[in-house]
């Protein structure tokens, strides 16, 4: 049995810790189709997010996502991520937080289309998830 992820359970814990001693809590997301950002805002790929509650509304930290509003230039802007998709979350004021692995998307989609297809031999196991490691992100 696979346990799930602790990714999603530790960028709620360091946006809490964030938000409890006055910090703004910033995330830096890898850009992909599957994230829906701003295209405009994106750099190198990346995009990094004030996940503050006074910047955002509607704010929605799940195991599989992050959802919200914010403005960008006064407009009103629905910002969709997948966790997967989650670099870093850190403290704007002095850069303590938690920066993780980039996680490969094609070991999940080969699980789930072998198990689409049952006819065909078992493929060896995917090599184990990358763990999520402390760094000082500035």
């Amino acid at each position: 049995m696979d346990l799930p992820s602790t990714k999603p359970y530790l960028i709620r814990a360091i946006h809490q810790w964030c938000c409890d001693n006055g910090f703004t809590p910033y995330l830096v997301v890898a850009v992909d189709a599957r994230t829906r950002v701003p295209r405009e805002h994106v750099r190198d790929g990346q995009i990094v997010l004030n996940v503050g509650y006074d910047a955002t509304a509607h704010l929605s930290m799940g195991n599989d996502s992050i959802s919200f509003q914010a403005r960008f230039g006064g407009v009103a802007r629905d910002i969709a991520i997948p966790i997967g998709n989650v670099s870093a979350i850190y403290a704007r004021e002095n850069g303590a937080g938690m920066a993780f692995e980039p996680e490969d998307r094609s070991t999940s989609e080969d699980a789930a289309s072998s198990e689409a297809n049952q006819d065909s031999p078992p493929d060896p196991p995917p090599s184990p998830v990358s763990r999520a490691r402390l760094q000082r992100v500035k």
